[in-house]
Order: structure tokens, then sequence, then C-alpha cells
């Protein structure tokens, strides 16, 4: 008989409140698949912990009984169990520093280790995700941002009543009142001073599609980058926020010559250099939703943004919102992340220093590092849906078995990061992060 599965309680911080498996989805996986589950008590959870036990779950404190153990965040060092198969989000393969050290003590406990952002089809499409989500409260949040920077700007704007997407109830709340702003947009216009209000997307996957979604709520008028100078304040009746969208091919450029070419791009990126720059200063929000390494051009430099503060005229560009959220990466002012307690904080670019709130010379930057946990009710149930699909392999297969026999999806195996405790071939370049 095959050992329960485990489902942690998050410990990362008081914010975190979703789950990777619903009790509706537990009860669907035991009826179905005859999956058993032990659910560790929470008092943060969004689901109580009667809702697992009515779904069939065990809750139990002690998951040492369990082979398999989901979570949604990073297990914190003391708590990794020896010889289990994990399953989270590890933020690892970049080399972030601050995880090394658990990645080091699942090595030294010889544990597997799955993880969710590598779960990928042929095409490098991710299968398992919470970018959606992400992208959604991102907007909210940036939404509020912008009304309290204008407020203390003394511009009353119809921003003001907007609330960060956590003091929501539920997110049809939040979408219905950001409507009713769009509708009071419609009447009355946007502040003569704003105008034209434009915000600018970087990126085009999960995370852009669902900030989009929000922000399509009010009412917007898309344009091409190449019609950000033709904006003009003078024929704008301030109804409308204009909405542009940036693809790779806007936002690098050859250093060389030749056209921009994406799979070059791609293979090459060192042969590329940023021309995001030329668009910025149209721009009133900009949000940040691309995936991004140290390979890749950055999107807006401390340079570049001092440069734009430094002019005479105080820039358009008022608030960022970095869903990516790499720190000192594509937007290199992101030099800390943020929690929901305090999402923004003010980069002032004389002195490369941060104020958190919103009160300063240069851009707001919200810097949320987990945004998704703001809704935690739909994230979780919507990346259950596409957990679950999985584990009846991970389940019933025995996961220290040698790679070449084991019987998973290849999906799975891709995000096979540790194996027993060691790098498997695809991730052995993480030594040099240890190193």
């Amino acid at each position: 008989m095959a050992s329960p599965i485990g489902i942690r309680r998050e410990s990362k911080n008081r914010w975190e409140r979703r789950t990777p498996i619903t009790p509706e989805q537990v009860k669907r996986l035991k009826n179905d698949h005859g999956l058993d589950f032990c659910v560790q008590p929470s008092e943060l959870r969004i689901f109580p912990d009667e809702d697992y036990r009515a779904a069939g779950a065990e809750i139990c404190e002690d998951l040492s009984g369990c082979n398999i153990i989901l979570g949604v965040k990073e297990v914190p060092e003391h708590e990794v169990i020896p010889e289990k198969t994990y399953m989270f989000f590890s933020h690892t393969i970049k080399g972030q520093e601050k995880n090394m050290g658990m990645l080091s003590r699942m090595m030294e406990s010889g544990c597997n280790l799955i993880d969710y952002e590598r779960i990928v089809d042929e095409n490098g499409k991710r299968l398992v995700f919470f970018g959606w989500h992400a992208g959604v409260a991102g907007m909210i949040d940036t939404l509020w941002t912008l009304g309290r920077r204008l407020e203390w700007e003394g511009i009353r704007s119809p921003f003001s009543s907007i609330m960060p997407a956590h003091e929501y109830h539920e997110l049809p709340e939040a979408r219905e009142h950001i409507a009713s702003v769009g509708r009071s947009i419609a009447t009355y216009g946007i502040p003569y001073s704003l105008r034209p209000l434009v915000i600018g997307f970087a990126g085009y996957g999960n995370v852009s599609r669902g900030a989009q979604e929000i922000l399509d709520l009010l009412p917007v008028v898309e344009v091409s980058p190449e019609d950000l100078p033709n904006l003009s304040r003078r024929s704008d009746r301030g109804q409308n926020i204009y909405k542009v969208v940036f693809e790779e091919r806007h936002m690098v450029e050859p250093i060389g010559e030749g056209a921009f070419d994406l799979q070059d791009y791609y293979r090459n990126p060192a042969g590329y250099r940023s021309r995001f720059m030329n668009h910025v200063p149209y721009l009133t929000i900009l949000m940040n939703c691309i995936y991004w390494e140290k390979k890749y051009p950055r999107l807006l430099t401390k340079e570049q943004i001092r440069e734009l503060y430094s002019k005479t005229r105080p820039p358009i560009l008022r608030v960022i919102g970095d869903i990516s959220c790499d720190l000192e990466g594509a937007i290199e002012a992101t030099v800390k992340t943020t929690t929901p307690a305090a999402p923004v904080y003010v980069y002032e670019p004389w002195d490369d220093t941060v104020t958190f709130g919103w009160k300063g010379t240069g851009p707001v930057i919200l810097a949320v590092d987990n945004l998704p946990c703001e809704i935690p009710l739909e994230s979780s149930v919507y990346f259950g849906e596409r957990l679950r699909e999985f584990l009846p392999f991970v389940s019933r297969e025995d996961l220290f078995r040698p790679l070449e026999e084991m019987a998973i999806p290849g999906p799975l195996k891709s995000a096979l990061i540790l194996h027993g405790g060691r790098l498997t071939p695809k991730y052995e370049y993480m030594k040099d992060f240890f190193d």
C-alpha cells in the first residue's frame, strides 16, 4: 500500500495562505485513484483543516510517514526530512543565494526535489504555475500604488479608491470594484495633468495576460509601441487608458548589423542590447512581466533611471509594477523584495537608496515576490487542478529508482532537480552556484 501524500503547512511568512491541493481535489484523488493524504494543521491556510478532514484526509503534524511531501514555497532547512520526495517552488535554478542552504540540506539528506517551475512540455511551456494569478494581483496592487502616489502629488484620481488585492474578500469583488472605477473614468475622465495615461507591459505570457485582464476592466485602448510618440495630451479627452504590450523585438536590438531574430536572440543574447529606454519616457506605469536571466539585457538600468529623472520636467513614469521581481534584474532598481504588509518603495536615483512607501522623487516600485498569495482561494484552486493530474504517477512510482527506469511523465522527469540527494544531469550546472 502506498504511503499517504503529505501536504505541509506554509511557513515562509504570515501572508502565505495558499495550498498546492484543495480539499475538493483531495477528495477526487482519493475517490478516483485511491490516494491518501496527510495534511499538517494550519491556522493560516485558506482552507480550514476540517475541510480536508471532511474530504478524507488525515490531519497530522508529523509527515515523516509520507514518501512524497507537497508544498508551495521553500522548505526551511530545519524542516527537511531525510530521504523524501519534495515538490514545491525551490527558487534555486538561477542560483538564488538565499536558498542554497536549503538545497544543500536536501542534498545531504538524500532527498528528491521536483520543482514546479520546471514541469514543462516539450516546447518548454510551463504546465503547473501561478503566473496568471501573479499578474492579476500585481496589476491590482499597481493600480492601488498609482492612486497613493497621485494623492501624495496632490492629484485627485479615480484610482484612489482601489485597495491592495489582499484586502478584497475574493477576486470577483476586486473585479467589480475596478470595473466601477472604469465606469467613473468613462464618465468623468482622467485628470488633465495625467493625459495620456499609458500603461506598458513588458512581456506577453501568463503573467502579462493576468495583469492585462485586470487592466481591461477599465476603458482601455491598445496602441503599438510605434504609436507612443504620437499620443498627445491636447487630443486626449481623458476617458481612456492606453495599453501597450512590448515583445522582444521592441525591447532589444542586435548590437551589430542585421535584423532582429527571436530565435537568434534566445541562442545568443550577448549579441543584443536593450532599446527599451526609447519607450519608457511615454509610460505612466511599467509592468515588468518577463522571464529574465543574467545573460539577457536589462530593461531598465539604474543609470537610465537617473538620466530619466534628471530632466528639467519630471518624467511621467510614476510606478513600476515589477511582477517578475528579480533582484537587480531586468529592472535594476528592484533592489529589495517586499511583502503585502509594505509592498512598495521609492527608488531614489541620486543616491541609490530606497524609502518604503510612495513619497519621493524616483519611481515607486512594487516588488512583492509572492503576489499570488494575495488571492489564495482562486490561485490554489487553479494551481491544484494542474498539479492533480501528475500526483497518481508520483504516488505509484518508486522515485528513488535509477532515472532511466522511472515510469513517470517526461515533464516530471524534467523537473527533477535532485535525485537521491544528487543533482540530475540537466541541473549539474548548479554546482557552480555552490562554489
